[in-house]
């Protein structure tokens, strides 16, 4: 069993930071990738970051570069996203996602997914 686990959400006055956790847990062989994915009121999931695990290779939605980090623990299998600078725009569930493999001959990683934490920045 495979499982996302997130933490850090929580509310923010704008121009606040937070920073968001997720660690992946069970029996797995390898984590490819790990980002964070958000999904505002009205508005349908986008990609805020993403990192690849082995080279640390980082992608970012137009909207946060510059004010958002990914970073990861390989060892811990663990991602964070550090927000600074937040903006009323910025509130929205955000998820965790993986790409996992759960075995070394897996052809290919599984997607996976947090259950969400609530980011509210207020104006």
């Amino acid at each position: 069993q495979v499982q996302l686990v997130e933490s850090g959400g929580g509310l923010v006055q704008a121009g606040g930071s937070l920073r968001l956790s997720c660690v992946a847990s069970g029996s797995f062989f390898s984590v490819d990738r790990m980002g964070w994915y958000r999904r505002a009121p009205g508005k349908q999931r986008e990609l805020v970051a993403s990192i690849i695990i082995s080279s640390g290779i980082t992608n970012y939605a137009d909207s946060v570069k510059g004010r958002f980090t990914i970073s990861r623990d390989e060892a811990s299998k663990a991602v964070y996203l550090q927000m600074n600078s937040l903006k009323p725009e910025d509130t929205a569930v955000y998820y965790c996602n993986s790409d996992i493999r759960r075995r070394r001959t897996s052809p290919h990683p599984y997607d996976y997914w947090g259950q969400g934490t609530q980011v509210t920045v207020s104006s």
